[in-house]
């Protein structure tokens, strides 16, 4: 057996029916209230010096790409957040074209192949912030809501770099 299983077959959890009834239900039961949109911003920064490099305006459900070269095996790693309520990075799925070393085999609930490429989905891990050692050859893009944000060629090469989403802040200071 492969690590995801036969290629193309998904392994998911199933809820039962009367679960999903039930929050059926309880979200017609629920008022509607008005919530106010509070500012957020996807901030990359200088891990030590704190200069800013660039950002985007985010908001809840703002979805996060993190694209990749494997420093190993030289194959391109594709990442895929959203912005939960909370202002944190939760990691939904990746995708990879082949394993090798540091790969994961069975990461989150959902995973198949599709188009060449392994698809880990429901990973739902939950991140403050995102910490990496550049490399302009290495990092690709960062898009939010399918908008450039950075390129790993526009960071500086071998500079530890952050990731993160500040809410209620309008200035560009961490």
């Amino acid at each position: 057996m492969t690590p995801c299983g036969l290629p193309g077959k998904k392994r998911s959890l199933l809820f039962p029916a009367g679960v999903l009834l039930v929050f059926l239900f309880s979200a017609f039961l629920q008022p509607a209230l008005p919530q106010a949109a509070e500012e957020a911003m996807l901030r990359v920064y200088d891990r030590q010096s704190g200069a800013l490099y660039a950002e985007a305006p985010a908001r809840v459900n703002s979805r996060l790409f993190f694209g990749w070269i494997h420093s190993l095996e030289k194959i391109p790693w594709n990442e895929y957040y959203h912005v939960d309520e909370k202002y944190n990075l939760v990691l939904d799925s990746i995708t990879f074209p082949a394993f090798g070393a540091g790969i994961p085999e069975d990461k989150g609930r959902v995973c198949y192949v599709r188009d060449g490429l392994i698809h880990m989905e429901e990973i739902g891990q939950i991140f403050t912030e995102l910490v990496w050692l550049n490399s302009r050859t290495a990092t690709q893009d960062i898009l939010l809501d399918g908008r450039p944000v950075t390129r790993g060629s526009d960071l500086p090469h071998h500079a530890r770099i952050r990731l993160v989403i500040e809410k209620g802040e309008t200035n560009g200071t961490p």
